[in-house]
């Protein structure tokens, strides 16, 4: 199990840095390859086992859904080349998931996906000083940072250290003197990557995480004030590319263009769509939206299937953010009630907890919960002790689901104006996530096990529901004098 951890861990860092790519030793080694496989084999020896998770049966059910588009095509052989796309992508997501079986996992991959993209992003600043970087890379033609491989455009740079920001901030939290300001100069960095991407995707989605956080912490008005004031300042900025946000604007109007040419394409082939990876056989321009290219390429069948896969796991970190935000309150109106010395401290402890849990669960939760021995006033030292450190390990666990719910929100607003449906990122993003509801599942029974059969029904009215806003979006941005 640890050695298929490493392994994948040692994997991904070849997927992110690249080495084999300009190093001329290591030109020409599947060194990625290699790694993968042996990841996947010490999975298959493990006996292929996962967590129980609608999206280990969602992703290899949109990958045939992607294959038939091919077949309805008329291109058999295109079947080959979705698995070429999406075969790594698919490994990762099963190897990673079910390797993450404890929150320091989680944390651990927090820290090498920060530590690759704090090399990609020194490697930012090198080029934009430069105009080179190490990798031998120069700057594009407008000026913006790219590096090699898969990050050869600014725009992946930037969802890569959109992703990696919320993982430093926490990695950050947890260390020690000296590792916190090792983590804090990597935070320093992304940001310096993330202006020197110039991709206004990228910077709303910051603006959203930044939003996503205030909001768990501080309140939904404070969020929002604040964020507003961050938006206006970044049109304020030099060399944002937040001013030419109207679309009016050149490539604004070709990405709701190429929004609509997708439309129309999804109106002429409803069930499977023009093909996997056949947009830009249709338009000129990639779809520019990842929703949209799911759309238009794989149709109705694989939108529904991608929605799903994506969709569960907001819904499974939103989860854990309740339950811990009960858990929290609940220890917080136990020890008021002591100190109050209230006789109802159980009771208060009982209505505290997060809807959903039992009778059962309940009692087991007033019994052994983590303030308990607060709430009841007993206990030794060695007890309160204990109870110490149950509520600091539930304050590391919500650290993790809400960096993780910040990554997947900045993720996807960026991934809105860009044609990530298949980046890799967004996969291992999607493993971290199931991995670690999957192992706080162990921990917490009031967490549910989420099932197609009792809530795979709802993605057909919630696909139907977010392909109508989206017409609706592309519809009144159109019309815009």
């Amino acid at each position: 199990m640890v050695r298929m951890f490493l392994l994948i861990l040692v994997y991904l860092a070849f997927a992110i840095v690249r080495p084999q790519d300009f190093l001329p030793g290591m030109a020409g080694l599947p060194v990625m390859s290699l790694t993968l496989l042996l990841a996947f084999i010490g999975w298959l020896l493990r006996g292929a086992r996962t967590p129980g998770a609608p999206q280990f049966l969602l992703l290899p059910l949109f990958v045939l859904i992607a294959m038939a588009s091919e077949v309805v095509t008329g291109w058999a052989g295109g079947m080959q080349y979705v698995i070429e796309q999406m075969g790594p992508s698919l490994i990762v997501f099963f190897v990673l998931a079910s390797a993450i079986d404890d929150p320091r996992r989680t944390a651990a991959t927090f820290a090498v996906i920060g530590l690759c993209a704090m090399v990609l992003a020194l490697h930012s600043v090198q080029q934009a000083s430069h105009g080179v970087g190490w990798t031998g890379m120069t700057l594009g033609e407008d000026g913006r940072i790219r590096y090699v491989g898969i990050f050869n455009d600014p725009n992946d740079l930037g969802l890569l250290f959109v992703m990696a920001l919320p993982m430093l901030f926490c990695v950050a939290a947890r260390a020690g003197f000296l590792g916190r300001w090792f983590w804090r100069a990597g935070i320093v960095l992304l940001l310096a990557g993330i202006y020197l991407t110039k991709s206004r995707g990228t910077q709303l989605a910051v603006l959203m995480m930044g939003a996503i956080w205030l909001w768990q912490k501080r309140g939904l008005l404070t969020a929002g004030s604040l964020s507003f004031a961050g938006l206006v300042g970044l049109t304020l900025l030099p060399s944002t590319r937040m001013n030419d946000l109207d679309p009016d604007e050149e490539s604004a109007f070709g990405r709701v263009d190429a929004w609509y040419e997708g439309f129309d394409m999804f109106k002429t082939h409803p069930l499977f769509g023009v093909g996997f990876g056949n947009f830009t056989d249709y338009n000129r321009l990639t779809a520019h939206n990842s929703f949209v290219l799911v759309l238009a390429e794989t149709g109705f069948l694989g939108f529904v299937t991608w929605l799903a896969f994506v969709g569960y796991g907001f819904w499974m970190m939103w989860r854990l953010l309740r339950l811990q935000a009960g858990l929290a309150q609940a220890a917080q109106v136990a020890v008021a009630h002591v100190v109050a010395a209230r006789p109802q401290a159980r009771l208060a402890l009982v209505r505290a907890l997060p809807a959903g849990a039992d009778a059962e669960q309940r009692r087991t939760t007033v019994v052994r919960g983590p303030a308990a021995v607060v709430a009841t006033g007993a206990g030794t030292a060695a007890d309160r002790a204990d109870t110490a450190a149950q509520q600091r390990q539930d304050r590391a666990e919500q650290a993790l689901s809400l960096t993780l719910f910040c990554a997947l929100c900045g993720f996807f607003t960026a991934a809105f104006f860009l044609s990530r449906s298949y980046n890799i990122m967004l996969y291992t993003l999607a493993a971290i996530v199931v991995g670690h509801y999957a192992s706080l599942r162990k921990r917490h029974d009031t967490l549910p096990r989420f099932t197609l059969s009792a809530s795979g029904w709802r993605w057909l009215p919630i696909s139907l529901m977010v392909i109508a806003a989206l017409y609706v979006l592309v519809a009144v941005l159109l019309r815009m004098p």
